[in-house]
Order: structure tokens, then C-alpha cells, then sequence
């Protein structure tokens, strides 16, 4: 026999109620997703039209220009495009082989007494503030590179282009050294944190087959976490790409575009820190605006082609298995 339930039962109000509920989560939680993505495009309008005059006077020159003369309104902003993207790189040639390799110590080599408390340093080294990192790269870390480092580099291998220019210590080599610093517990971190999701039968697997301890963590650990470690890297490259107080006390600041690693050079987020506050000029502003935009759309391609290829690697594997 068909039961039904009466207009007034309890479990129909109580149904209603859920239905109620499960309604105003569903727009209270969409239309904060929302608001993010409102954020996002609100700023981006707002520095887009501060920049517009910059764009109007300059068009892609400002892109390609190397010229950056508040006094001559003639503004380039190349030198801080290739300051960001040199040390960026600099830094996640120096952090990604550290990090990888130490994650790798921490979630298969390392004993439990250990990796405990290393992996609180770790994790600490990430929660210190920028400013701090800044003041002993310039306090510390910059007289040792001039006088230990950089002078014996120039003074061997001053004709190579790499190594070229006068070793003040502030320089292109600091500011990456810092960086790598300050990315690396954040790649170590998280690949760790990915290499420990990886199940135990991939390592049962291996080691059943014959493999050795360090064969299971090639061919059966890596393979498996590749996509998180290779989050675990474009978080850090978002890290580097932004960073502002440390690589601006120790950079040299100077708007020069130079492959040498001991030359001073300037970064989109240093002059923005630098400039913006003294900034009088209607286009001065504009070109500091135009630099935030152009830091803005970088770190959007950045973004874009990192999930790409954190989708095709994930793709790839997933069909391999």
C-alpha cells in the first residue's frame, strides 16, 4: 500500500527546513565565490585605468623601453620586467633541486625523531617576514657575497658576462639567493606533504619487484606525486614574482636591464614600494600604475600556464595508469 505523508506531518516541515537550508548555503557560499572573482576584476579595472595615460603616451614602448626618467616624463619599464623575471628564475634554479631533495629526506629517508622536528623548522623558515629575510641579506648576507664571493668571481671570471661589473654586494646574485630562501620552505613543505599522500602499496609495489630504496622513490614515489610537487614549484614561483621588501634591500635598485649576477637591478614590485608614495606627476603615477599592470597580467599567464601544465601532467598520468 502507498504511504503518504500529510501536509502538516512533521518530517514534511522538517524537509522543507533542509530544503531551506541546503538553498541559502548554496547562494550565501556562490556568492562569496563571487565576490573573488569581483575583487579580481575590480582591481584590475582600477590599475588599468590609472595606467591608461602611461599606455596612451607610450604603447608598447613602455613594455620595451629601458628609459626611466621621472624628471624627462620618459618612462621604460623593461628593466623591472626583467629584474622580476631574472631573479624569479634565479631563485627557482637555486630553491626547486634544495626543496625537492630535502622533501624527499623527509617523508622516505628520514628517521621519526628527526623529521619531526625538521620539518617544524621548515615550516617556521616560511612564517618569517619578509623584512626580517631583507635586513639580514643586507646586513649579513651581502658584505659576505662582496667580499668571499663576488670579488674572487670578478676578479677570474670578470671577462664573462655573467660575471662582469664592479662586486658592491647588493646586486642581482643577492636578491636571488634571498628569494630562493624564502620559496624554498614552501616548496619542501608541500612536496613533502604530497610525497606522504602517496600510497604504501606504491612503495610495496617496488620493493616487491626488486627495486632499491632509491629505485621505489624514482619510479614508483616521484611519478605518482609529480603534479603536487609541480604545484608545490608554481606556488613558489607566485612567492618570488610578488615579493617586495626583501629583494628591494637588497636588489641595488637600479633600473638596468644586465645578465651579470653581480650588477644591482630593480624589480616591478621594488619600484612600486620605492616610487609610488613620491610620485607627483599625473604620468609618473600612470607608469607606476602600468607597471603594477603589467605585474598583474604576468602573474595571470604565470597562473594560467602553470595550471595547464599541472593539468597535462596530471592528464598524462592518469592516463599512463
Amino acid at each position: 500500500m502507498k504511504q503518504t505523508t500529510a501536509v502538516g506531518s512533521p518530517r514534511l516541515r522538517s524537509r522543507r527546513r533542509h530544503d531551506v537550508g541546503d538553498a541559502l548555503f548554496l547562494r550565501v557560499t556562490q556568492a562569496f565565490a563571487l565576490a573573488m572573482v569581483a575583487v579580481v576584476l575590480l582591481a584590475l579595472g582600477v590599475t588599468a585605468r590609472s595606467a591608461w595615460p602611461a599606455v596612451r603616451a607610450f604603447g608598447l614602448g613602455f613594455l620595451t623601453g629601458s628609459t626611466w626618467d621621472p624628471v624627462a616624463d620618459k618612462f621604460g619599464a623593461w628593466p623591472f620586467v626583467w629584474g622580476t623575471l631574472y631573479s624569479s628564475f634565479l631563485a627557482l634554479l637555486l630553491a626547486v633541486p634544495v626543496g625537492v631533495a630535502g622533501a624527499i629526506f623527509l617523508s622516505e629517508l628520514s628517521p621519526r625523531w628527526l623529521s619531526g622536528p625538521v620539518s617544524f623548522l621548515v615550516e617556521l623558515l616560511a612564517a618569517i617576514p619578509s623584512v626580517v629575510y631583507g635586513l639580514w641579506g643586507l646586513l649579513v648576507m651581502v658584505p659576505w657575497l662582496r667580499d668571499r664571493v663576488q670579488a674572487p668571481l670578478n676578479g677570474a671570471l670578470g671577462n664573462w658576462p655573467l660575471f662582469s661589473g664592479a662586486p658592491y654586494g647588493v646586486s642581482m646574485m643577492a636578491a636571488a639567493l634571498v628569494l630562493a630562501i624564502m620559496i624554498l620552505p614552501i616548496i619542501t613543505a608541500v612536496a613533502r606533504d604530497v610525497l606522504r599522500a602517496v600510497p604504501r602499496e606504491q612503495r610495496e609495489a617496488a620493493l616487491a619487484l626488486g627495486s632499491t630504496r632509491w629505485e621505489t622513490i624514482w619510479r614508483a614515489v616521484l611519478p605518482f606525486g609529480r603534479v603536487g610537487v609541480l604545484g608545490a614549484v608554481i606556488l613558489a614561483l607566485g612567492r618570488a614574482l610578488g615579493e617586495t621588501m626583501a629583494v628591494t634591500m637588497v636588489i641595488g635598485n637600479r633600473p638596468e636591464a644586465s645578465i651579470s649576477l653581480l650588477n644591482p637591478a630593480y624589480t616591478m614590485a621594488s619600484v612600486l614600494a620605492n616610487e609610488y608614495a613620491e610620485a607627483t606627476g599625473r604620468l609618473h603615477v600612470a607608469a607606476l600604475s602600468g607597471v603594477a599592470l603589467t605585474l598583474f597580467v604576468i602573474t595571470f599567464i604565470v597562473n594560467g600556464l602553470a595550471r595547464w601544465l599541472v593539468w597535462r601532467v596530471a592528464h598524462r598520468a592518469g592516463g599512463s595508469r
